[in-house]
């Protein structure tokens, strides 16, 4: 390593196309690598000096890292400085900013999903949304890593978001307040006698913060729940050991998720352990569009083992496992490393989880209007490994004759999720107790 530092890059490659190699074909592969990284380097004397102001070389080849990465998929990403301590304190469950989760699509800057208790999510703000301007500033063509830059800031400092939203005639303006952002990644209440369980992030605390719930519901009732709702609605995802962890929660046995490399034997499998939480009793789990990589582990694990009923619509479909790689002592690599897939086999990549009962959310106003952004929408997207079958990716527009009611409807008759209240109908049916009976307990 000393001595590959002391050399000049030319002369590197120089030195290293001296190694013998084993064959001539890997002979012939190496010797266009070294081609291609001479190429690189004339590219980057030119610019660094002939190039009309003057450009600092960290930023020419921070630039070139971040190409590289950007050319193999969506979720590969070098960080360093302040977006190596958003990384950080995102994976912890406690940042600062708007709450919300955001990707570029065409030079714009498109919302993925609002997250639950931030002023993005209090101020309606909807995956599927765009933002055009900060500030009265124009963000269109502005790089990932800038607009989310330009969102952070002190907490109680103001921002205004202008907003397209597909379906709407108009832009609108939204003033938001920032916070600082402290997740409780699992919420609970208990509502007719059914656990009601909201996991909103995938950070350190989610997997012990969910068996917490689940004790602290069975206590509240005395040790008689009817069931469990859990919501993964607008779960962006996060660590898959907390993924694993949760499942376990639910599961007493059998495969939760498999994670497949590059070679045909590089898998991981990780298992339940016995002991279920839920005792056995009936598990709805509700996804939608944002829905996303660790809470699809979740969906996907308790649907192929028959423990839930998944509910809602076709999740995000991020199927791919990314692994952080410490660089420096401020900055890392997250590299896409691995597909994951369901206990049956399935890739959710691309695909993503389709629900065993498709439920639109008929009390937001929009949901027919607004599209749902997906992981088959974003440009390099890893393709599956497994056959998708494309009569399924619309089955979110599918119509059916039992939703017909309206948004207004709805908020006349005291509905403000109709999703979750199909699911707290649909598990009280389940377990033979009326509605009635349950509410006079």
């Amino acid at each position: 390593m000393r001595f590959a530092k002391l050399l000049p890059p030319l002369a590197l490659v120089g030195a290293l196309a001296l190694i013998p190699t084993a064959t001539s074909g890997l002979a012939a592969a190496d010797t266009d690598t070294y081609k291609e990284l001479e190429t690189f380097m004339s590219v980057f004397q030119r610019v660094r000096s002939q190039y009309v102001d003057k450009v600092d070389d960290h930023v020419l080849i921070k630039g070139a890292i971040d190409g590289m990465l950007a050319a193999l998929d969506p979720h590969s990403a070098f960080a360093e400085g302040a977006d190596y301590q958003q990384t950080k304190a995102t994976t912890d469950g406690n940042y600062g900013g708007l709450g919300i989760t955001v990707s570029t699509e065409d030079g714009a800057v498109k919302i993925v999903a609002p997250t639950e208790d931030t002023p993005a999510w209090r101020a309606g703000l909807k995956a599927g949304d765009y933002i055009t301007h900060l500030d009265g500033v124009l963000l269109y063509g502005s790089t990932l890593d800038e607009a989310v830059e330009k969102m952070r800031g002190d907490a109680g400092t103001k921002i205004k978001l202008t907003i397209v939203r597909p379906g709407r005639d108009k832009p609108f303006d939204v003033s938001l307040v920032r916070e600082k952002i402290q997740l409780r990644p699992v919420k609970w209440e208990i509502r007719d006698q059914i656990g009601y369980i909201n996991i909103n992030g995938f950070s350190a605390q989610t997997g012990a913060a969910t068996e917490s719930a689940l004790k602290s519901i069975d206590a509240a009732t005395g040790g008689h729940p009817l069931g469990y709702v859990v919501d993964l609605r607008s779960n962006p995802g996060g660590l898959l050991d907390q993924a694993v962890s949760v499942s376990d929660a639910f599961l007493d046995h059998g495969e939760i998720v498999s994670e497949r490399g590059r070679e045909k034997t590089d898998i991981d499998r990780f298992y339940a352990h016995p002991g279920d939480l839920a005792h056995g009793l009936p598990v709805i789990v509700l996804v939608d569009a944002g829905t996303a990589s660790a809470a699809e582990i979740v969906a996907g694990a308790l649907q192929d083992q028959r423990r839930a009923i998944v509910m809602g619509e076709r999740s995000f479909g991020k199927g791919s496992v990314q692994t952080v790689m410490p660089m420096s002592a401020s900055s890392v690599l997250r590299l896409t490393t691995a597909r994951y897939y369901t206990p049956s086999g399935r890739s959710v990549q691309a695909g993503g989880i389709d629900p065993d009962i498709i439920v639109p959310q008929l009390s937001d106003p929009d949901y027919k209007d607004r599209p749902r952004l997906r992981e088959a929408d974003l440009r390099k997207h890893l393709l599956s490994q497994t056959k998708v079958d494309d009569t399924l990716l619309e089955s979110d527009t599918t119509p059916d004759p039992r939703f017909t009611a309206t948004a207004d409807q709805l908020k006349t008759q005291g509905v403000k999720d109709f999703q979750l209240d199909y699911a707290l109908k649909t598990l009280r049916r389940l377990s033979g107790v009326p509605a009635a009976k349950v509410a006079a307990k």
